[in-house]
């Protein structure tokens, strides 16, 4: 399908979009917590692929290149963004809104919220594995695949990133109920 898409393809691109647009899309809403900047994420990496989709050698799963460019593409969204609120006289540093994903089932907003502040707190790479693994729950080898690291490396970024939330969900919220499915995985 991707070769396909290199030769210009709109048929193949339409389809390659279909299915791949719901997971970009959440995993930018992961990163951006906004759903206006996700869409233009999704957009941006939809563009991108078919830009380079001829320069795909084939190394990784066409899913795993996807989502490498999906976390590129936000993570320079967002420094982009910071860059650009810097630069504005006068700005306001704006409160983040309590953003609650739009899959996550009601009973559970006011969590998923707490830990999405959080999870917005994180080194950029324990955020990223943290991300793909639990919120997206990809593979840890194709974690370490869309990070260009080591599976060693990853299960370490997750186990500083799972301490990183647990110090911090319990200095910011020292009253939430214990909950033995926490951070546990």
């Amino acid at each position: 399908m991707l070769q396909a898409v290199a030769t210009g393809n709109a048929s193949a691109f339409r389809e390659l979009y279909d299915l791949c647009a719901p997971q970009v899309y959440n995993l930018a809403l992961s990163y951006t917590q906004e759903e206006q900047s996700a869409e233009e994420i999704t957009q941006d990496v939809f563009t991108i692929i078919f830009k380079k989709a001829g320069t795909f050698k084939g190394n990784a799963a066409v899913r795993t290149w996807i989502y490498r460019i999906t976390v590129n593409t936000s993570l320079n969204f967002i420094k982009k963004k910071k860059r650009s609120s810097w630069l504005s006289i006068g700005a306001v540093k704006q409160e983040t809104a309590d953003f609650v994903h739009p899959g996550v089932i009601l009973e559970n907003r006011e969590h998923a919220a707490m830990l999405y502040r959080v999870i917005e707190t994180l080194p950029v790479q324990q955020k990223t594995a943290f991300i793909l693994s639990f919120i997206e729950e990809l593979p840890r080898q194709e974690v370490a695949d869309i990070m260009d690291t080591s599976l060693k490396a990853v299960e370490s970024l997750l186990q500083r990133a799972k301490k990183n939330l647990r110090e911090k969900l319990a200095s910011q919220y020292p009253n939430r109920r214990k909950n033995k499915n926490n951070l546990s995985k």
